[in-house]
C-alpha cells in the first residue's frame, strides 16, 4: 500500500528545504572545498582540488594540512575556547538582564505592551556599527563616563574602560539583549495567570510559585533566547575588534585575519567549518533528544 503526501503539502515542505540547500548547504560545501585545498599565490589564493598529474591523469588532491594545524597549534584552540566562554557568559548576562524585562512586559497592561516592545527593538533602527561606535565615545579615556567620574571627584585620573573584557561584554550584551527578551516575552505572555493564583491558594509564596511554575514553563523561551545570543556571539568580529582590544582574540577575529591579512583561505575555511560543526552538532543532538522525549510521552 503506497502513501503519498498531498501535492500542496509536498510543495510547502520542499520550499524551506530548497532554501536551506541553496543558502546553507551549497555555501557550506564551497567553504569545505576551499578548506581541503592547498594555499597558493594567485587569484583565488588556493589550488583546485581536481588537477592533472604529470601523466595527464585527472586526480582529486585533498589537503588536510589546515585541519591538522588547527589541532597542532594551541593558538586556534585557545581562540575557540575563548569564543565559547565569551559567548556563554554573554548569553547568561543577557538572560539575567532580559528575563526581568520580558517578565515585566508580559505582565504589563495589554495597552502598554506594544510600546514597551517598541522600546526593546528601537536600537535595531540604528546601524549596528554606529551602536558599537557609540560605546567608544562612552568608555574612552576622555569619554562621557570618565568625564562624569572626574567631574564628581570619584576618581583622580581616567579609568581604563575601553579595550577591556568589561567593554567587550557590555557591547555584546547591549547589542544582543533584544534577541533574549523577545523569545522570552513570547513564551511568558502565553502563561496562564490562573496557575500562579492556584499556587498562591495552595500556600506558595511568590518566589516559590515563580520557581515551581513560571520558571519551568519558560524554559523553552530561555533556551531559544540563549541560542539566539550564543550562536552569533561565538563568531562575533565587530565588537571584539572595536571594544575588546588586541587581547580579545576570538575566533571571528582570527578567521578575519587568516582570510584578509594572511590570505590563507584554506585555513580560514577550516576555521569556519570547525566552528559550524561545533555549533550545529550539539544543537542537532539536543533536538534529537527533545524529539525522543516528546515521542515518549
Amino acid at each position: 500500500m503506497s502513501w503519498r503526501l498531498p501535492a500542496g503539502r509536498t510543495l510547502v515542505l520542499a520550499l524551506p528545504f530548497a532554501w536551506l540547500g541553496l543558502f546553507f548547504l551549497f555555501p557550506f560545501l564551497i567553504v569545505a572545498r576551499i578548506a581541503l585545498s592547498e594555499a597558493a599565490l594567485g587569484i583565488p589564493p588556493y589550488a583546485p582540488l581536481l588537477r592533472r598529474d604529470e601523466q595527464g591523469t585527472l586526480a582529486i588532491v585533498l589537503n588536510l594540512g589546515a585541519f591538522a594545524l588547527l589541532v597542532e597549534d594551541s593558538f586556534y584552540l585557545d581562540a575557540y575556547l575563548r569564543s565559547l566562554r565569551v559567548a556563554s557568559l554573554s548569553a547568561l548576562l543577557c538572560l539575567l538582564a532580559g528575563y526581568p524585562m520580558a517578565y515585566a512586559i508580559a505582565r504589563a497592561p495589554e495597552r502598554r505592551r506594544n510600546l514597551l516592545l517598541l522600546l526593546v527593538v528601537l536600537p535595531f533602527w540604528t546601524s549596528f556599527l554606529l551602536r558599537v561606535m557609540a560605546w567608544i565615545g562612552l568608555l574612552a579615556d576622555n569619554g562621557v563616563v570618565n568625564n562624569i567620574l572626574l567631574g564628581l571627584g570619584l576618581v583622580t585620573e581616567p579609568l581604563r574602560l575601553l579595550y577591556t573584557e568589561t567593554a567587550l561584554y557590555l557591547g555584546i550584551v547591549y547589542c544582543y539583549l533584544p534577541f533574549m527578551v523577545l523569545p522570552l516575552y513570547a513564551n511568558l505572555v502565553k502563561l496562564d495567570p490562573a496557575l500562579l493564583e492556584a499556587a498562591s491558594d495552595l500556600g506558595a509564596r511568590p518566589w516559590r510559585a515563580f520557581l515551581a511554575v513560571t520558571l519551568p514553563l519558560s524554559l523553552p523561551g530561555i533556551l531559544a533566547g540563549f541560542m539566539l545570543v550564543f550562536i552569533p556571539a561565538v563568531g562575533e568580529f565587530v565588537i571584539p575588534e572595536l571594544l575588546g582590544g588586541p587581547d580579545a582574540q576570538l575566533i571571528g577575529r582570527v578567521l578575519w585575519t587568516e582570510f584578509f591579512q594572511n590570505r590563507d583561505w584554506p585555513m580560514a575555511s577550516a576555521l569556519a567549518v570547525v566552528l559550524l560543526l561545533l555549533l550545529v552538532l550539539p544543537i542537532a543532538w539536543f533536538q534529537h533528544l527533545q524529539g525522543r522525549a516528546g515521542g515518549g510521552r
